[in-house]
């Protein structure tokens, strides 16, 4: 290894291609090629900003020459040299310096490589080997201009929100544990035995107590966690834009977040959004979609045929709305062609959403095919078909069962559909704001209500009095935006009111002194004057991960967890010392 000292790199290497011919220039990087042909070698460099080549003549250097020789992939080197323009013959179109190379003079190995477990920018290594080596990974180009992505959207935010007049306030990442919501990961306290912090879900109780601080327009970029089952989009710790502000209500949240969203495009990515955003009430998303959070850049809508099937023969249909459900189905535009092998594994799909099966029509050539014909006369297959407006190349799909499980599984099966036929138009974001929703849901088995979002959301105002009648009934002042089939930011207009909030917690069965236990730091904050106020999460990971165009947030993000909530590299998480628990008080059964 050679002394950085005497080097300064001219530029990057992706950026070469903008230096005049016959200038110096310190090129530094990693080794990503090293090409052999008789007397020269061919060194390609690499960084963040990409590649750039190196040339040698053996005739020129003898000592350069068999220096370049011996370099191997990921070496870490400095290059000093002349550029020079490359015969037409030998310009690279696929390089952004493709028309010129460096003709080395000196050479130095910054620091050497071992032979790595995969060659970087391999994607058909498995995910579990990259993530155990996540620094080679990390060098590929996707995932280094996806975290410089997520660094643009991150400024444009600060930026925009700054603008706005709003605070950055930082909330503690040591708290009390909460009822509501998923698993808390919790801290066990030394210097008070038996006791626990717990990590934050989101700083929802802290942000209200900041309006109620006279902070009125507070954010914050938030790292949360939460001890839930991983997929995809989701890891035990993310990041949200949390935003809350004073003095407002639901049309002035909206209206901001539409500004920052459509901003944060433009800045980081170079895309139009344009404003304001579609609106749709929870329950015709609900109708039309079978998802609270639908992906509207394609068709396929639910149709309810519940009235049309009414009084038939087919008990599947029957039972369903005998009791309480509905018979709804999708017709799937020209998939009339799909095998009798695809329709059965479109069923055995939606039965992992608790299904049944499916009934299907199929329309093909001028012919009708369908498992339902012996139960409906030609006349009443013909008005389904017409309901549906099914036409000639159509396979109509009906899924009948109580609503939540027909919503679930038409939901997904739109979804699969669209991806398995290529009807998701590329490079499409689609917005919308999802409202009006139902305030509390009622839990079958423990005869309850739960917050459908949480227990601060205040009530739409002519539903305040349901509270009391009919609770079921009443809406809320909740807001998510959603885009392209993700929850991508959710809030709501709070509760500031201690009576109000007070008949919340009795609503959620909750008794004064639960309520009090739980969250006595906010209802006494309550009691001092607390102004109207309401605001918005933004997931900032799921932000970045649609604008970079995957469907996996583990692509946008550093060092992120696997499906099981380990880290491959760091091998978290693991056991500690005896002794380490023997000072926490803590004893771990086998």
């Amino acid at each position: 290894m050679e002394n950085l000292g005497k080097y300064r790199r001219t530029c990057l290497c992706g950026e070469f291609g903008g230096v005049a011919a016959g200038e110096t220039v310190t090129a530094m990087g990693w080794v990503n090629r090293v090409r052999k042909l008789g007397q020269l070698v061919f060194v390609t460099l690499r960084d963040h900003t990409g590649l750039v080549q190196i040339a040698l003549d053996e005739n020129v250097d003898g000592e350069l020459f068999a220096k370049a020789e011996s370099l191997k992939s990921e070496y870490v080197v400095a290059v000093v040299g002349k550029v020079a323009l490359r015969r037409e013959k030998d310009i690279n179109p696929d390089m952004a310096t493709g028309k010129i190379e460096i003709i080395a003079e000196e050479l130095a190995v910054l620091s050497a490589s071992q032979l790595t477990p995969f060659q970087v920018g391999d994607e058909n290594v498995s995910e579990a080997l990259r993530m155990k080596h996540r620094y080679l990974d990390l060098r590929r180009d996707g995932l280094q201009q996806n975290l410089r992505l997520r660094h643009r959207i991150t400024q444009s935010v600060r930026n925009f929100l700054s603008d706005e007049g709003f605070v950055e306030v930082e909330t503690p990442i040591l708290t009390n544990s909460s009822p509501e919501g998923a698993r808390d990961y919790l801290v066990p306290s030394r210097v008070q035995p038996g006791k626990f912090y717990a990590l934050p879900q989101s700083p929802q109780v802290l942000k209200q107590i900041l309006m109620a601080s006279a902070i009125d327009k507070y954010f914050q970029i938030a790292k949360c966690l939460r001890d839930e089952d991983l997929r995809a989009d989701r890891q035990p710790e993310f990041t949200q834009i949390d935003i809350e502000q004073s003095f407002i209500d639901q049309e002035d949240v909206l209206t901001l977040t539409e500004g920052l969203i459509s901003a944060a495009f433009k800045e980081a990515a170079g895309i139009d959004l344009p404003t304001p955003f579609p609106r749709m009430k929870y329950e015709d998303a609900m109708e039309r979609f079978g998802s609270d959070k639908p992906d509207t850049r394609f068709g396929l809508e639910l149709v309810d045929i519940s009235k049309v099937v009414a009084g038939s023969d087919f008990a599947v249909f029957q039972g369903a709305l005998d009791s309480g459900g509905s018979v709804r189905g999708i017709n799937a535009k020209g998939c009339g062609h799909l095998s009798r092998k695809q329709i059965d594994g479109l069923i055995e799909y939606v039965k992992t959403y608790k299904a049944k099966g499916l009934a299907w029509i199929q329309l093909n050539g001028g012919e009708m095919k369908t498992t339902i014909s012996k139960f409906f006369t030609e006349e009443k297959l013909v008005e389904i078909i017409s309901t549906f407006g099914g036409e000639d190349g159509d396979l109509i799909l009906i899924c009948a069962d109580q609503d939540n499980i027909v919503f679930d599984a038409l939901g997904a099966l739109r979804q699969e559909i669209a991806r398995r036929e290529g009807l998701i138009p590329e490079n499409t974001y689609n917005p919308l704001w999802v409202v009006e929703w139902p305030l509390l849901i009622w839990d079958e088995d423990d005869k309850r209500y739960y917050a459908m979002h949480h227990p601060f959301t205040a009530p739409m105002d002519e539903d305040l009095n349901l509270l009391e009648t009919d609770p079921k009934k009443a809406r809320s002042k909740q807001h998510d935006l959603v885009m392209n089939g993700y929850e991508l930011a959710g809030g709501s207009i709070r509760i500031h009111s201690e009576e109000v909030q007070q008949k919340m917690f009795e609503v959620l069965s909750y008794s004064q002194e639960e309520a009090y236990a739980n969250f006595s730091h906010l209802m006494e904050a309550f009691k001092y004057g607390t102004p109207p106020h309401g605001g918005i999460a933004i997931g900032l990971d799921r932000l970045t991960m649609l604008m970079a165009g995957t469907d996996n947030i583990r692509n946008v993000i550093a060092f992120p967890k696997q499906q099981d909530g380990s880290c491959p590299m760091t091998g978290a998480p693991n056991a500690v010392f005896p002794a380490q628990l023997e000072e926490l008080k803590l004893v771990i059964k086998e």
